[in-house]
């Protein structure tokens, strides 16, 4: 198997930091080649620090990182070559139209003469951007400032993509759309490791890993850490709320409940019980039952069950 990204026991701790606290520890992972590896996790988990030292922006405090196996800490001209980075931030320039910006960033990837013109074009149309050429950066939507932010990325066309939360702060067509190019740039054989705060983006990838805390907490496929859940999930919509939580509150069997907009997802041992206890119980009040189902376990339950377990080891 050839890996596109390899780490071992990968740390950060910064200077600023507490002899006992890291920004990221023991950070261990593979990404085969052509594969979609998500990196998830809220804000401060250490996912921007893992992609900055894959991208060599960063050193290691300790462990290694290699990128087509070169290691980006002795080889990074090497690893380089084969990077594209697309930080968190937008950081093109706001003066230079689109065409300007990748034309730029050609040349400081050293793509030049017919093949930079032909690139050019090429991410244009693959960006959608070919009708905005023109405008210069600042004037660009958010969600088109990221698309001319992965275009520039990929110009030197790199064996392996690292997209620090692309789709964070863009409207949900643009984030559609930024996802498809993904889709479509992991067909050419580009291996891509990106991070994000959404639960949902996790779905889409072969693997991911969930960060917390700079600690992985587990690692898998989506369909193998959600059949990894303890407990199975049932979701309810009910009215009024105010009696639907207290009766959840009062009935046996339920071990943990959220709302997720109009209903209520509950995580529960045996679901043809829960789900008789519930409506006997409204039968007995003024409530009234719209959705009482089993739902499909999502990676949402996942990451709070493995945050609130952690915490709890912590804890004791």
């Amino acid at each position: 198997m050839e890996l596109a990204i390899e780490t071992k026991q990968l740390t950060k701790q910064y200077n600023s930091q507490p002899e006992d606290m890291f920004a990221i520890q023991g950070i261990s992972l593979e990404v085969p080649r052509g594969q979609l590896f998500g990196l998830i996790g809220p804000d401060g988990a250490g996912k921007t620090t893992t992609i900055r030292i894959l991208s060599t922006a960063m050193k290691p405090s300790s462990g290694y990182a290699k990128i087509g196996g070169f290691d980006v800490d002795s080889q990074p001209e090497d690893a380089r070559l084969l990077i594209g980075y697309m930080p968190q931030a937008f950081s093109l320039y706001p003066d230079l139209n689109v065409i300007e910006n990748l034309g730029f960033i050609a040349d400081i990837q050293g793509v030049s003469g017919s093949r930079k013109k032909e690139r050019i074009g090429e991410l244009l149309a693959f960006s959608r951007l070919d009708r905005f050429q023109e405008r210069r950066s600042e004037h660009l939507s958010g969600g088109m400032r990221k698309k001319l932010a992965l275009a520039c990325a990929l110009i030197h066309e790199p064996r392996v993509l690292l997209l620090d939360e692309p789709t964070t702060g863009v409207d949900p067509v643009s984030r559609r759309e930024l996802w498809q190019i993904i889709s479509e740039v992991l067909l050419l054989g580009v291996s891509v490791l990106v991070s994000t705060p959404y639960m949902d983006e996790a779905e889409r990838c072969h693997k991911v890993g969930i960060l917390n805390e700079g600690q992985i907490l587990t690692m898998g496929s989506p369909k193998e850490l959600t059949a990894q859940l303890p407990y199975q999930m049932m979701e309810i919509v009910a009215r009024p709320r105010r009696i639907t939580r207290q009766v959840i509150n009062a009935t046996d069997g339920i071990l943990a409940w959220r709302p997720v907009g109009d209903r209520i997802r509950m995580a529960v041992e045996e679901p043809g019980k829960v789900e008789k206890k519930l409506r006997s119980a409204f039968k007995k009040t003024t409530g009234e039952i719209r959705i009482l189902r089993q739902a499909k376990p999502i990676m949402d339950d996942v990451f709070i069950h493995l945050v609130e377990s952690s915490g709890a080891e912590n804890e004791v």
